[in-house]
């Protein structure tokens, strides 16, 4: 089989907008990035996806609109990556589509608090109009499958990661800081682990909007001139989730701003700037501490989603992870803001092909699942 053209779609938890390349890929799964294009959400979508991320009023009713609305989101970024690269909707094999995701909880809990086999996740798009809009096939509902098999559902990327950062006989890791961070550790003998972190971006991102009127910090100039504050950033260190055992995922049901209203409680006093340096500090340490503990072997983290993009927190990273090469995934040859939306034009071709794409040794699966359904075009 020769090579073939897929796109994949992504909208992270950062809630930012939507990224999407399209891909060359060859029969063995290797890739070459065509063409990508962004569009943005305006803040009062990225309001009211934001506010499904709790319980409300009418929400069934609101989440269905918003499920269009991201459908129409995803066709104007296919639309632009077809008129950048000259291709028409039928030379498209397939599209892989994330959509928003607005909950996320793994395991159900009872009164007794023993959790059931299965818990959910609700990623909202709607792909019968996506595949209406683009005319291309459209691959959506990665993380279902996954769940259904006892697994986390997530992080999905890892065995991606693999395939591209992943290096014979060396310790790797890479590390996807989006909204939540999350990492993939490269071993040398071939396998892999991955998992979610704690947060990325959103403690930040929601911190500098309310203080700032900024959408997120610019190269974390701002978290760069104030102080940590160590009695704060011992409370934020003390939640559950970081010390768990790996597998385990997470996302905006926990690291949300009620969770660290809660914590600013006790220091009313501190100043934005001290808090925004603070949050900063936070996820630069959830990161390393879990490079250090799982992958103390690797010489080099590859650091990829708008995390790269924040020299301040790229050099909070170094400077916690001495002896390791913190680089951005643009120097592996992808640029951070392309490597997530092309592991989804990755699992597309992996659907597509009826092979498997999830790791049990990352997700807690009872086994590897094809991913994803499908909506002809």
């Amino acid at each position: 089989m020769s090579s073939r053209l897929f796109i994949g779609l992504m909208s992270g938890t950062s809630l930012d907008g939507v990224d999407g390349v399209l891909c060359q890929i060859d029969a063995q799964g290797k890739m070459q990035v065509l063409a990508h294009a962004f569009t943005p959400f305006d803040t009062a979508f990225r309001d009211a996806l934001m506010a499904l991320n709790q319980s409300g009023p009418d929400e069934l009713h609101r989440g269905a609109l918003a499920g269009n609305a991201i459908a129409r989101h995803y066709a104007k970024v296919v639309s632009d990556l077809l008129a950048q690269s000259s291709q028409s909707p039928e030379a498209i094999t397939a599209l892989g589509a994330h959509g928003q995701t607005v909950r996320h909880r793994p395991l159900e809990f009872d009164g007794d608090e023993h959790h059931t086999a299965v818990g959910y996740t609700i990623q909202l798009i709607n792909a019968a109009l996506l595949a209406e809009l683009s005319g291309i096939d459209v691959v959506a509902d990665f993380r279902s499958r996954d769940l259904a098999a006892g697994g986390q559902g997530a992080p999905l990327v890892p065995a991606f990661h693999a395939g591209v950062f992943g290096r014979p006989g060396q310790c790797m890791a890479s590390m996807n800081i989006g909204g939540i961070s999350n990492i993939s550790v490269l071993h040398s003998d071939g396998t892999v682990q991955g998992w979610d972190c704690g947060p990325g971006n959103a403690l930040m991102d929601f911190w500098c909007q309310q203080h700032t009127g900024q959408a997120f910090d610019r190269d974390g100039a701002w978290a760069a001139t104030g102080t940590v504050h160590v009695d704060l950033l011992h409370r934020l260190r003390s939640e559950d989730f970081l010390s768990r055992v790996p597998p385990k995922s997470t996302g905006r049901d926990l690291f949300n701003p009620s969770w660290l209203q809660q914590h600013l409680r006790a220091f009313d006093k501190l100043s934005a700037v001290d808090v925004q340096a603070t949050l900063t500090e936070f996820t630069a340490l959830a990161c390393a501490m879990d490079v250090c503990i799982h992958a103390p072997q690797a010489q080099t983290l590859i650091v990829c989603g708008g995390g790269a993009l924040n020299g301040h927190l790229m050099r909070r990273l170094s400077a916690h992870l001495p002896g390791i090469d913190v680089v951005s995934s643009e120097t592996q040859g992808l640029p951070p803001l392309q490597v997530e939306a092309a592991a989804f034009a990755w699992l597309a071709f992996k659907t597509m092909q009826r092979e498997t794409a999830s790791l049990p040794s990352v997700t807690g699966a009872r086994g590897a699942r094809v991913l994803g359904a499908i909506y002809p075009r």
